[in-house]
């Protein structure tokens, strides 16, 4: 299965070991669940993540960060959007992320913030915006064997 994760969910993975936003990197890891990467998203990642705030909060330094986003970028499929999707959301940023979602074909957004991608103007059927929790609670209803 592959899906996008915006900025405030690898944000969460580093921030605690809990939960699950770490539960999904984890299935990455494993390969359970594959990540759809592209230029402009990993920059917003290094961006978010390497700021001094951040890396406090991490109790991490801007290597073991940098660490990270090489494996991600590693291990992700690779996407470069051609054509810009502007659903007007409230954060101009969160556009790469739909226009990531759109050119990878995902079957899901996962992300915290979902009202701010449901308030865009264009709405796209193709995939899921749903919470890390959402997502873990379907992923466990559709892979756990009862």
């Amino acid at each position: 299965m592959l899906v996008v994760m915006d900025t405030n969910v690898l944000y969460q993975t580093l921030h605690s070991t809990e939960g699950a936003s770490h539960q999904i990197l984890r299935l990455i890891r494993t390969g359970a669940v594959r990540l759809a990467l592209s230029h402009a998203v990993l920059l917003e990642y290094e961006a978010v993540l390497t700021r001094p705030k951040s890396l406090r909060r991490f109790g991490m330094d801007g290597e073991d960060v940098g660490a990270v986003l090489r494996y991600l970028a590693a291990v992700s499929e690779k996407f470069e959007p051609s054509f810009l999707f502007r659903p007007n959301l409230r954060d101009e940023d969160d556009n790469m992320f739909v226009e990531l979602a759109v050119t990878s074909q995902c079957r899901f957004l996962v992300t915290s913030n979902v009202r701010d991608y449901r308030s865009g103007e264009l709405q796209f059927g193709s995939f899921g915006i749903v919470t890390p929790a959402e997502f873990m609670q379907m992923w466990r209803q559709t892979h756990v064997e009862s």
